[in-house]
């Protein structure tokens, strides 16, 4: 089994390939700005230094969501191209529930909390237990100094990610809340992890009628206001 996958859930770009669950090759592009051309570029690149060709794919995973709206559509529609080109099938897989599994390993018995920042004090958020159970679902949340209160009442709780920095300023403090130092970005490896088990259990999605999972409506910035001279 060949997986290709791809996550376009922030900025930049993060393309992985797996045969047999077994991490071949992995690019990672770090800019504010991701595009569908330096996306192409790296999955090629991927494929070619693991080994193998496009054709060779038996798969191609994508991070549905949630994350930016703009870096999503990049990534879906990338991967909805190369499946109808290739014929292959599509899995999906939760961004947030794919960056649950960079940390599990390292805080058994903890709750972990994978944040992706929206606007203002909202957060895109999910909080999963150390086998990557969902204990409380994806959501928008708009922080404040009462978020997660019953959780942290029973439970050590690691938030992380790009929005965690929010959480930190009202709940760094908390006995219960941890905030590693090391930043946590959405990667394709931990994608392509959870996508070998989807692709035994035929978990494919119907590509013609795919969307990202947006989670809110896209929000278009107001437009700027024009002076007269009149």
């Amino acid at each position: 089994m060949l997986l290709l996958s791809i996550d376009t859930s922030i900025r930049g770009c993060s393309v992985a390939v797996h045969e047999n669950s077994t991490l071949l090759a992995n690019y990672d592009l770090h800019t504010d700005r991701s595009s569908s051309s330096m996306l192409t570029t790296l999955m090629e690149t991927a494929v070619k230094h693991a080994g193998f060709t496009l054709n060779d794919l038996d798969a191609i995973a994508v991070a549905k969501g949630p994350g930016s709206y703009t870096g999503l559509r990049v990534g879906v529609s990338s991967a909805k191209g190369l499946c109808y080109a290739l014929d292959k099938p599509m899995i999906a897989i939760n961004t947030l529930e794919a960056m649950a599994l960079q940390l599990n390993a390292f805080y058994p018995g903890h709750l972990l909390c994978p944040m992706i920042d929206a606007r203002r004090m909202e957060v895109y958020a999910a909080v999963l237990d150390a086998e990557n159970n969902f204990v409380q679902q994806t959501q928008a949340i708009i922080m404040d100094e009462h978020s997660f209160q019953d959780l942290l009442l029973k439970h050590r709780i690691v938030f992380f990610g790009d929005g965690a920095v929010k959480c930190q300023q009202l709940l760094g403090t908390h006995p219960n809340a941890i905030f590693p130092k090391k930043e946590s970005y959405p990667s394709a490896i931990t994608i392509g992890e959870l996508a070998a088990k989807a692709f035994q259990n035929e978990h494919f999605e119907d590509v013609a009628t795919f969307e990202p999972y947006y989670l809110k409506d896209f929000m278009s910035p107001p437009p700027k206001k024009v002076s007269s001279l009149a």
